[in-house]
């Protein structure tokens, strides 16, 4: 009889339970019910009608029918039969996008590039939601079609503007979620539903199909319980899209270094909100725990380049995208969103360009921060109000949310919202990691280590994370690298270890040769380090590191090997390849054999 969870939530889950055999008809059909059979649900604008799902249901058969079994199935369509949700500023052919205002309804003719890729990888959108009208505001109260909770506070704000799409993955109903992201709304509802938030750099996923809210600097954005599943859902849409002409993705690095240098506010802003300035310490505690050096940093540039989102003429690409229905129906939108994209009449074509210059002077400031930090860590927003607070001063808040996440695209980084904490009012407190531009996969290799230490519950579920020791194999894409193979003075905590740091190599194992080299201890070499032969005959196995080493920098690294040293190829004890620091057997003659040790570093322990 085949067994399957009666609620999958993660990604992984899914998977499983398709991987068991269930049936895409039988857990959509039960989730489109239980979403159906919930009252006034504000989160939601638009749940996929029962003919709609009986039509994706029936490509899905088909898909199926194409290979041999399940596990083939999920190797070409690793989302196959898994749910999800759609902010409605974004586009899905045949179905009306409102970006919250209904005088603005069309029937969208095709899917967002996003929502295209998704669904060409097996996955099927399941409800549109609710969004602070255009997309303008981080409350997500700003909607004629409601004002969604926090899925673990019902009397506080969901955040916004992508707020129904992060409530539907806080409580559950679906595994991961598209938000866009211009001022933190992809970010700041993760941090009031305890689930991850990922912002990608800017061009890295297409935004052609979304309605634009600041066309030079949205992004869509991805909610989920886990950054595992987050990271697999930006594997999945990323990538150049002609539709967009603003897309431009490039690969960066593949990960970070062990310890870093974490970048944090020298003069952190809460606005009063005790519970958030008290959980704020415990982070900082964390990032000194798994070894991170914090390094205060001054963020008055980046507050400057947070006050032109707003403050400057940067606005004025929100008014360009409704300036028609505003000149026509101003009574159509949310007072609020009127106030705010009206500003834009009082501005010129010389304040644009002025503020232009100034962002320009801001970035070379702000680029300065990567010089000693390798990622920035602030709250993910300064407090949780109540509904009651917003309505008291909706500007004032609204501006006060953005503090830590304004900045972040006129800056062109990139961004992930991960669970941290718990206030002392049992409000859920996170955190955001910022990297700079295309370093989007090392910042979710990054985060994902912090998800597992916090091991907070997911989303208001109650469930506990689970996540495996390492990362799937669905990632987003990354520079080219070379494994390349340690045996003396490179290895960890050793003194040319930091050649490989500083070239962006990261450890990948510890590992022995195959059981033909010897290893010999170099005579006058400084600092010391042994020289590696094969030897089929006499051989041992020798202990050594596997370092992935971004291509681009093989050159430089290179450069520094000294003779009698190069770059060869190595047998490993699974009988692997990989390059790595093989010795002219020549300058071996006279050296000291050192084999029996097992490696380098059991022989310089022997000299003390």
């Amino acid at each position: 009889m085949i067994s399957t969870p009666v609620t999958p939530l993660t990604l992984p889950e899914w998977q499983q339970a398709y991987r068991d055999g269930a049936s895409p008809a039988a857990l959509l059909g039960a989730l489109r019910g239980r979403l159906a059979a919930r009252q006034r649900d504000a989160a939601v604008i638009r749940l996929i009608s029962d003919a709609e799902l009986q039509a994706r249901l029936a490509a899905l058969d088909a898909a199926a029918a194409k290979h041999p079994d399940r596990a083939a199935l999920l190797a070409a369509l690793p989302l196959f039969g898994v749910p999800f949700a759609v902010k409605d500023n974004i586009d899905i052919a045949g179905i009306e996008t409102t970006a919250a205002c209904p005088a603005f309804s069309h029937r969208a003719e095709r899917s967002a590039t996003a929502v295209q890729r998704l669904e060409a990888a097996g996955a099927v959108w399941i409800a549109k939601t609710n969004l602070d009208q255009f997309a303008t505001g981080l409350v997500g109260t700003r909607s004629p079609y409601g004002r969604p909770a926090s899925a673990l506070a019902p009397e506080r704000i969901s955040g916004g503007s992508s707020a129904g799409s992060a409530v539907l993955v806080g409580r559950g109903d679906v595994p991961f979620s598209l938000g866009t992201d211009t001022a933190g709304s992809g970010r700041v509802p993760a941090g009031f539903n305890q689930i991850v938030g990922l912002k990608p750099t800017p061009g890295r996923t297409s935004t052609a199909g979304v309605v634009p809210a600041c066309r030079s600097l949205d992004c869509v954005s991805i909610f989920a319980q886990t950054v595992d599943d987050a990271a697999g859902v930006l594997a999945v849409i990323e990538g150049d899209d002609p539709a967009d002409a603003y897309s431009r993705f490039a690969p960066g690095p593949a990960a970070y270094a062990p310890t870093l240098r974490i970048g944090v506010p020298a003069k952190p802003e809460f606005f009063g909100d005790a519970a958030y300035a008290g959980a704020w310490p415990a982070a900082l505690e964390r990032l000194g725990a798994l070894g991170h050096r914090i390094v205060p940093i001054d963020f008055t540039p980046l507050h400057e380049v947070a006050a032109l989102l707003y403050d400057g003429p940067w606005v004025a690409e929100r008014h360009a995208a409704v300036r028609t229905l505003l000149a026509r129906q101003p009574e159509a939108f949310d007072d609020t969103v009127k106030r705010v994209i009206s500003r834009a009449l009082d501005m010129s074509a010389t304040d644009a360009f002025v503020a232009q210059y100034r962002l320009r002077e801001l970035a070379v400031q702000a680029a300065a921060v990567w010089a000693d930090c390798d990622l920035l860590m602030v709250p993910t927003t300064t407090g949780h109000p109540r509904f009651a607070d917003i309505d008291a001063d909706p500007i004032g808040l609204n501006s006060q949310l953005g503090r830590y996440t304004n900045f972040v695209n006129l800056l062109d980084w990139c961004a992930l919202a991960v669970p941290s904490g718990t206030t002392t009012a049992q409000l859920p407190f996170g955190v955001t990691f910022i990297a700079p531009p295309r370093h989007d996969a090392a910042l979710a290799r990054f985060a994902r280590g912090w998800q597992a230490d916090a091991a907070l519950t997911l989303g208001a579920t109650g469930k506990p994370l689970s996540l495996p020791a390492t990362a799937p194999a669905l990632w987003p894409r990354h520079a080219p690298l070379l494994p390349i193979a340690v045996v003396g003075a490179h290895l960890s905590g050793l003194p040319l270890n930091g050649q490989l740091i500083e070239r962006g190599a990261t450890l990948l194992e510890a590992t022995t040769t195959a059981p033909r080299y010897r290893l010999h201890a170099l005579p006058g070499t400084v600092p010391p380090k042994p020289g590696l032969v094969r030897d089929e005959a006499a051989g041992h196995a020798i202990a050594l590191e596997v370092w992935a080493m971004p291509q681009s920098a093989v050159g430089s690294f290179l450069a520094l090997i000294p003779a009698p040293l190069g770059l060869g190829s190595i047998e490993l004890a699974d009988g692997r390849r990989v390059h790595g620091f093989l010795c002219e057997a020549h300058a071996v003659a006279e050296a000291p054999d050192v084999s029996g040790f097992g490696g380098w570093r059991a022989y310089l322990a022997s000299l003390h």
